[in-house]
């Protein structure tokens, strides 16, 4: 009689210690996922757009998305993952079709603390499955979410934006270096990202500026780095995206 294989657990937690500067290449899961680094910084892309991840930070990655991930300084990691069937029996009514950060509640920290206790049994593990998914109903994107554009004229835009590093390049110059107009280019960015073409260029600064902050520059330096004239200009800027101030956001 050929025994048959076991079924593949509704519920897995792993561990991992990455270094500053690896790369984890594109790849996909067949199962959901949550990323969650307790220390350090990384940026995960998929298709539809990159996330900057600080440790106040988790993302979300459905069965089957394709992503990669970037180590921007050293990690320790926690990665939870959900079967299927588990999505379809302990999930409440909530998008989770579609990868998303979110912002890591105290209970949620708790939660994925308690997960990786070794003590934990099977049954309780299920209960912090469960648990877990319920916080992740209604959640807002969080703001180091940078949509990218669908089509080939809006994801040039993006590139050469996001390669402007000193933005010296005006809304016009950029139109032009993507072989497009500035009209086609601010109707594009609302339609493909949701945001108009200057909130998301402010979107990306501050997306910027946090990575240098995550990297250990002060505020003074990050702000520089993201292109803007004072700390003040960037930190009226940091709240008109986040909600929040720079020194707020890291934990200080």
């Amino acid at each position: 009689m050929t025994r048959q294989p076991a079924p593949p657990p509704l519920f897995r937690t792993r561990q991992r210690a990455r270094q500053r500067g690896e790369t984890i290449g594109e790849h996909h899961h067949d199962e959901a996922q949550l990323i969650l680094a307790l220390s350090g910084t990384t940026q995960v892309y998929t298709d539809t757009g990159r996330w900057l991840v600080p440790p106040q930070l988790a993302v979300w990655i459905p069965a089957g998305v394709t992503h990669r991930l970037d180590v921007l300084s050293g990690a320790e990691m926690r990665l939870l993952h959900w079967h299927p069937d588990a999505i379809r029996r302990w999930a409440p009514n909530a998008n989770l079709e579609r990868e998303f950060a979110l912002r890591v509640s105290p209970l949620l920290r708790e939660l994925i603390h308690a997960a990786f206790a070794p003590d934990t049994g099977a049954d309780k593990q299920e209960l912090i499955a469960r648990l877990v998914l319920h916080e992740l109903s209604g959640v807002v994107d969080a703001p180091t979410y940078l949509p990218l554009p669908t089509s080939n004229v809006g994801r040039r835009v993006a590139h050469l934006a996001l390669s402007d590093a000193g933005l010296g390049l005006t809304t016009p110059d950029l139109a032009a270096g993507a072989a497009t107009s500035v009209r086609t280019l601010s109707r594009l960015f609302p339609a493909e990202t949701g945001l108009t073409f200057r909130a998301w260029r402010q979107r990306a600064r501050i997306v910027r500026a946090i990575d240098h902050l995550a990297r250990g520059k002060t505020i003074a330096q990050a702000a520089g780095l993201a292109g803007f004239s004072s700390t003040a200009a960037f930190s009226y800027a940091f709240r008109q995206v986040t909600g929040g101030t720079p020194s707020g956001f890291m934990g200080e």
